[in-house]
Order: C-alpha cells, then sequence, then structure tokens
C-alpha cells in the first residue's frame, strides 16, 4: 500500500515505517522536526530508513493546511497513519496552544485530507490517558471515557469525536489507538525511562512521583508497531449490533473504531526502576514526591478487542524491554 505516517522520526512514527518498508508498503513520512526535544534524535531515528527505495520524506508540519491539501491531493494515499501530535501530560499545563494547534488543527487538516482523497483508512494515535479519572480496571474501551484530567488527554479524546464525525458523514473508515506507556530503544527524552537513566548515570537523585505507588500498562515498541501494522490492514468497519439506546463507546454504527494498545500486565513503578537498575548495574537514588497534576495513579489495557480483531496481543516481558533499551542507550549515547 501507500502508507502516509505523520511524526515518521518520532518514537513511534520511525520503527513503524521500518516495519511496513520492510514488508514491502510504500512510506510517505512527514515530521516537522520541532525542538520538544532534541531533534538530533529525531534525525538519527530517521537515518535508519531515510535512504530506503520505498520511503520519502517531508519535513513540514500537519497545522500547515496549504501543505496538506497538496500533500494529499498528488499522492493519493491508501492509508494514513496519525502519529504527529504535541505529547506529554505535564507540558500542557505549561504551553496548551501547542496542544491545540497540532492536535486539534492539525487532526482536521488529517481528517479533511482524507475526506476529499478517498482514503482507505486513518488510523491514528489516541492515548490511555483518554480515561482520565476512571477507577475500574482495567480499562475498556466500552468505558465511558468523559473525564479528562489534562488538556493533554483531552485533545486525544477530542481526536476520536471528531473521528466518528467524519465516519458517520464521509463514511471515511477510522481507527483510534489507545496507547499505554510506550517505551523500548529510540524511545523520548522527556519520558521516564530516558529520565531516570541519565539521572542514575550521572549519580543524580530520580523524582518518582506518587511516592512509586503508581502503576503502569508498560508497552514494548515492538508490540505497538506489530499492533498498529495489523489495524492498517483492516479497515474499521460498522457495529451493526449498536444501539442508540444503550450505545456502546467502542464501536458505531458508523466504519469507526478504537483499540487499547497495552501489555495487559500492570507493573509497579518500583519495579519498572529495578529493572533498569539492574539493566544498568547501578543503584538508583530516589526522591519521593506527590503525585503530579494531570497523572493518574494506574493503567490497564483490557485488550479484549485487539485479541478478537487482530488476533493479536502484546507479549514482551517488562525486564527485557528495559534491557534492551539500557543497550541502546549506552551505545547511543557513549556511555562506557
Amino acid at each position: 500500500m501507500k502508507i502516509l505516517i505523520t511524526g515518521s522520526a518520532g518514537f513511534i512514527g520511525s520503527a513503524l515505517s521500518i516495519k511496513l518498508l520492510d514488508r514491502g508498503d510504500e512510506v510517505t513520512g512527514l515530521d516537522n522536526h520541532n525542538d520538544y526535544y532534541d531533534p538530533k534524535l529525531k534525525e538519527a531515528r530517521l537515518a535508519r530508513h531515510l535512504d530506503h527505495s520505498n520511503y520519502t520524506h517531508i519535513r513540514g508540519d500537519i497545522e500547515d493546511r496549504e501543505l496538506m491539501v497538496d500533500l494529499f491531493s498528488k499522492e493519493k494515499f491508501d492509508a494514513v497513519v496519525n502519529l504527529a501530535a504535541q505529547a506529554g501530560v505535564r507540558y500542557s499545563l505549561e504551553n496548551p496552544f501547542a496542544y491545540i494547534d497540532t492536535n486539534l488543527v492539525g487532526f482536521g487538516n488529517i481528517l479533511e485530507g482524507c475526506r476529499h482523497n478517498e482514503v482507505g483508512h486513518l488510523v491514528y494515535a489516541s492515548s490511555s490517558s483518554v480515561y482520565g479519572s476512571n477507577t475500574k480496571i482495567p480499562f475498556s474501551v466500552h468505558d465511558n471515557v468523559d473525564h479528562p484530567v489534562s488538556l493533554y488527554a483531552a485533545t486525544k479524546k477530542a481526536n476520536e469525536l471528531m473521528a466518528h464525525t467524519y465516519s458517520h458523514l464521509y463514511a471515511l473508515p477510522t481507527t483510534g489507538l489507545r496507547f499505554f506507556t510506550v517505551y523500548g530503544p529510540w524511545d523520548r527524552p522527556d519520558m521516564a525511562l530516558q529520565k531516570f537513566t541519565q539521572a542514575i548515570l550521572a549519580g543524580e537523585k530520580i523524582k518518582v512521583f506518587n511516592y512509586g505507588k503508581h502503576r503502569r500498562d508498560f508497552t514494548y515498541i515492538d508490540d505497538i508497531v506489530e499492533s498498529v501494522a495489523r489495524v492498517i490492514d483492516k479497515p474499521a468497519a460498522s457495529n451493526p449490533e449498536w444501539d442508540g439506546d444503550n450505545p456502546d463507546s467502542g464501536s458505531s454504527k458508523a466504519p469507526w473504531r478504537v483499540y487499547n494498545i497495552g501489555n495487559n500486565n500492570p507493573v509497579e513503578l518500583m519495579d519498572y526502576i529495578e529493572a533498569l537498575e539492574k539493566a544498568l548495574g547501578v543503584k538508583a537514588e530516589k526522591e519521593l514526591l506527590p503525585i503530579q497534576p494531570g497523572d493518574v495513579p494506574d493503567t490497564y489495557a483490557d485488550v479484549d478487542n485487539l485479541v478478537k480483531d487482530f488476533g493479536y496481543k502484546p507479549t514482551a516481558c517488562m525486564e527485557t524491554g528495559v534491557q534492551r533499551f539500557a543497550q541502546w542507550y549506552k551505545g547511543y549515547y557513549s556511555v562506557r
């Protein structure tokens, strides 16, 4: 297929580009290479697939309406995977307009491009953060998610609603993927694993929020890209049994679906840190702090629908994944 991946120099976008190129797809990547974190890391990720004969890279922004109109009209993509977004819960407290501009305005441009150019399937990144104040676990796509606790989460929920509208009005198949704490080699410097690693190796204290009582459904990058690749190949379908008197939050009469992509196995944050200490061979000094605004205590993905519809369940072992990350980190940053 001919596939557009936005955010293609990002953590997930780059890994997905490699996956799709390896299986024979033609990939166009779009990324704005902003400085939310060190652009050198984005360039290094991109270098892994930039010279592939079936890969084309565009440096641009999904907020640029003129660029998006031109790109969609010229290329006529079979499928689009929107991974471009302003990420991070805490940063959304400091710079809310970055989330509004990219996650809402930019996503609107994506939807319009798909609508007007007969794209066969739009797959887009949502987030486990949409579950917000929900306390019933595991989190299910059939649960109501109307109580986000950060602007980042609200924009991801808004993406799901915007996509549903286009699925309903224009029969555009859209699938939202609620990613649960993705980690692994090449991940973002603002994520816990890199921040912890940098501090531990520098002999500095690591900041452990909620006094270490967080539980997270850590999901290894390889499981994420395998799931996304399978979803791309099976456009969202309508649910003929959907009932407006008892609405299912995970499906619709329109060709619209959402899925959890998680390991279905929450891990205590202290166990995650212990695995990192073992992988690095260094003990961490910890500064225990209260829970941060916008954070939730636990995440836990119900992946029954993913298994039923795509025959896949993320299974990577957390300890093995952290070990692979540590090996990559030492190599990339030349740590002895």
